[in-house]
Order: C-alpha cells, then structure tokens, then sequence
C-alpha cells in the first residue's frame, strides 16, 4: 500500500462518490463532444456545395448572406470578368429551393435545386462530367442519391428502369442520371438540372440574374492579384472571392449570424460548466472529509504545495477516468447521427484532444478552487 499514492488511496476510499464524479465528468465530456461534434458537421454541411465547385474566383452579390439567401444579381457583372486578360471563362450558378414529390407516397419534399450550364465542368464528383450532356434534355436533371429516405427510393428505380418520372415545383422533370452529396442542415437532397430547366422550374425567376459566378483563371495566373483586379473591375453591388474564402465565408455566415452556431457553442460551455462545478462538489467534499488528516500533515513538517499537488492529482485522475467512457459514448451518438440523421459528423484527433484538454482544464479549476479549503486546514485550530 506503501507505493500508492495517496490521491488514488482518497479517491477509491469513498467508491460511490468517484462513480458519481465519473459518471459526472462523463457527462460533461459527452456533451462537449457531441456538441462540438455537430457544430463542426454543421459547418461542413453549409459548404456541402462550395466544396465541391471546381474554380478559381467566385462572384455574389453584394447583398448574398448564404446559399439559401443568396439574392440574385445581373450576369452582366459576371461576363465583364471576361474582359480581363487572366480571366480564362466564366459559368453561372443558378440555386433555389424547391418542392420535390417523392415517386412513392406522392408527398412533397424540400430540395435545393441547382442550375448549370451544361457545358461547363464547374463540379467534383465522380462520373459527373459523363452525365452532363443529359441535361441539354429537356425537363431533365441529376439526383442527389445521399438524400434522406423520404425522397424513396430514386436509386433503385433508376438501377430499374434508368429514369424516373416524378415533380418539381409542380412540373414534370425526370431524373436521368445522379450523384453523391447527401443532406445539410438546409437541404436534405440537391437537384442539379440545367440552367434553362432551372428557368422552367422557377418561373417567377428573371432571366440574366444568376445567384453564384464561377470564374476560371489562366493557367500562372497570380489569384489575389487577379481578385484585386477584378474588384477594381466591377462595381460595388459584387464581391469577389477567391474559393477559400467564398468557402469560409459560407461557414462564418453560420457561425456568427444564426442562432444554431451559437447553440451549439453554449451547449459545449454548458458542458464545461457542469462538469467543473460537479469536479468541484467531489474535490471540496474529499478535503473537508479530510481536513484532519492534512492537518495532522501539516504539523508533521509536510508543505502546503505538497498538499496541493494532491488534490491537483485527485482532479487529473478524475479527468482521466471520466474522459475514456465519454469519448466511448461520443463515438456512439455519432455512429446514430450517422445513420438515422444522415448527419457526416465523425470523430476528429483534434477534437479528441480540445475536449480532453477542456476536462484537464475544468478539473484543475475545481481542484485549485478547492484548495482554498485545504488552505484552511490550521492544526492548532482543528485539535
């Protein structure tokens, strides 16, 4: 018994006060994971589509807040970028939202229907680019088969028969071919069609106003100089960005400017919160349990900073044993997320590390606040 030291002795002594810290500490960890966990899905989520542009240079208007709400602007704007010697071509992007009617239950459903100029390779996926000439077709477009199950079952229809016929916004389209995106936290299937069929599916929307210009840079060309270039270029009623940023300005948008970012935040502090005050509880009940015993250490010659450390090791002990089931159940919610959610949210290394060096700081907290009692701990007042 010699060789244990005395925080590990302290702690099992009391064996249902430490399930309790742990069970409290798991919690905690718990909830900062998955929260951080959902936050940062919902993130990837908003620039679902971003991500998978293939350009240089973006243009929106000046008014564009996010993919949803990106407020149209005159395509003028877009095709005097060509006047620019950097600039190699250009292709607008037309987005909308639109009612989709499932092929089995005849029930509509809300997507986000995209509209391209066929002869454009402004997408990344794999086999697009095969399929775009089914969209010179018209009333035809591409699916989205990571959608939620309650667009049915569109991929096994199209393993059938090739095709199917179904309704947009109460027009007849078929899909005739697909691709892999899945859904957001906006959209829970993409409809990606032409920009005519786009016109025809949205006809209360004016021809020559596009919602995103994609913008392809010469071989060599410097990319900020060229941005500059073409913000000197245009006037004020656009912005310019280069794909990174269009891609972080989607993802700030969410985070600083709808509520559901700042839930998500307050729901980690939460976490921080709850777990500190419950490390606390269990770390100030152990010293006042024992405050003789580290008054008779006092009186022995034994240092406060020795006292001290064991307290700060009872909280690191504790961060530790909490931690490992936490993380254990994270991955469990995440796995759930996944497949009734179809929510892409996965552990990460880096948030791992962040929660674990969250519940070392919260505990240390709790621990150093506690040691106000120890300070307390007078041997000529106790006996």
């Amino acid at each position: 018994m010699r060789g244990i030291p005395l925080a590990w002795l302290q702690l099992i002594r009391e064996r249902r006060r430490l399930a309790a810290a742990i069970a409290g500490i798991t919690f905690a960890v718990t909830l900062m994971l998955v929260q951080l966990g959902l936050r940062d899905a919902l993130y990837r989520n908003a620039t679902k589509v971003h991500d998978r542009f293939r350009c240089d240079l973006a243009i929106v208007s000046s008014q564009y807040e996010y993919i949803f709400s990106s407020h149209p602007f005159t395509q003028r704007r877009l095709y005097s970028a060509l006047a620019l010697p950097e600039v190699q071509s250009v292709a607008p992007v037309y987005v909308g939202v639109g009612a989709f009617r499932d092929i089995t239950k005849h029930q509509e459903h809300k997507l986000l229907v995209i509209g391209i100029d066929p002869t454009t390779h402004i997408f990344d996926f794999p086999g697009f680019d095969s399929q775009l000439p089914r969209l010179r077709q018209e009333d035809v477009g591409l699916f989205d088969l990571a959608a939620r199950p309650e667009f049915g079952p569109v991929q096994q229809a199209l393993e059938r028969a090739g095709s199917v016929s179904t309704e947009i916004n109460g027009r007849r389209t078929t899909i005739e071919g697909s691709f892999r995106l899945g859904p957001s936290f906006g959209a829970n299937a993409h409809y990606i069609t032409s920009d005519l069929n786009f016109l025809r599916l949205f006809p209360s929307r004016r021809q020559g106003l596009v919602d995103i210009g994609l913008i392809y840079l010469r071989p060599g060309t410097d990319l900020e100089k060229a941005r500059r270039r073409l913000v000197a270029l245009l006037p004020d009623d656009v912005h310019v960005f280069t794909r990174t940023e269009f891609v972080d300005a989607e993802r700030s948008y969410w985070s600083l400017h709808l509520p559901i970012g700042f839930i998500f935040n307050l729901g980690s502090t939460l976490g921080l919160i709850v777990g500190m005050v419950i490390v606390y509880q269990i770390l100030y009940t152990d010293v006042n349990d024992h405050l003789s015993e580290y008054a008779t250490l006092k009186a022995m010659g034994y240092q406060d900073r020795a006292l001290y450390s064991v307290v700060l090791q009872e909280a690191l002990l504790l961060s530790c044993f909490g931690y490992l089931p936490g993380i254990v159940i994270a991955q469990g919610v995440y796995v759930l997320a996944q497949q009734r959610a179809r929510i892409p949210i996965e552990m990460t290394l880096s948030r791992g590390v962040l929660v674990f060096l969250m519940t070392v700081v919260m505990c240390g907290i709790s621990g150093g606040i506690a040691m106000r009692k120890l300070a307390a701990a007078d041997p000529a007042e106790i006996f």
